[in-house]
């Protein structure tokens, strides 16, 4: 896996004009349902991070790429569960994979628009919870708010980590650079506020049950 991985950012780095379209494929393969499991993005992404961070990439093309792809993948991924229906959960491939859409399933049930827009952030069920929204017959435009808006917050969060590294808490000199940082510092907080709003959530019911 690392070797196809080096392979990706060596061709990255060689072809910079097909940064932007590798991203797309690679943030809509990996909010595809099940072909996300298969996709090593978080390492893509951190390497895809770094170089822009070193200056050889540029950060906006990557950014348009990566968020277009993370949305339409996940509109796929949503237009099959309304499509096929609850049924399909009891079809290949889905049915090898039960726990997964278990999971998924419960997850919406409890939270329902806040799982979507979460949902992205938590590696186990990112590609099953738009499949399941459909199938649950979750409303077409509530639906792409809460994935459009999780998209703009993730793909930065994703890049975050192998940018700053890259660049150094010294080297933040240009304002281009300072202004991407603030970006992805404010989707890093809005990261942290969704989890942090939708564990919230979650207690409210357990503490409802325990009281007499």
């Amino acid at each position: 896996m690392q070797a196809y991985i080096d392979r990706i950012g060596d061709f990255i780095q060689a072809n910079q004009d097909w940064a932007g379209p590798i991203t797309f494929l690679l943030t809509f393969g990996e909010s595809m349902v099940l072909v996300g499991l298969l996709i090593p993005a978080t390492a893509l992404m951190l390497l895809t991070g770094g170089l822009i961070g070193a200056g050889t990439l540029s950060p906006w093309g990557v950014l348009a790429w990566g968020i277009a792809g993370a949305i339409a993948g996940d509109a796929v991924s949503y237009a099959l569960g309304r499509w096929l229906g609850p049924g399909v959960m009891r079809r290949w491939p889905l049915n090898t994979q039960r726990s997964a859409v278990a999971r998924a399933r419960l997850f919406f049930y409890r939270y329902g628009f806040a799982s979507v827009l979460i949902g992205r952030f938590l590696g186990p069920i990112r590609s099953t919870i738009p499949t399941v929204a459909g199938i649950m017959g979750m409303h077409h435009l509530r639906f792409q708010l809460a994935n459009v808006l999780s998209a703009l917050a993730w793909l930065p969060l994703m890049l975050a980590p192998g940018y700053i590294t890259a660049r150094g808490l010294g080297a933040m000199d240009n304002a281009q650079h300072i202004g991407l940082a603030a970006g992805m510092g404010a989707s890093v907080l809005i990261g942290c506020w969704l989890l942090v709003a939708v564990m919230r959530k979650r207690r409210q019911p357990a503490r409802a049950n325990r009281r007499p």
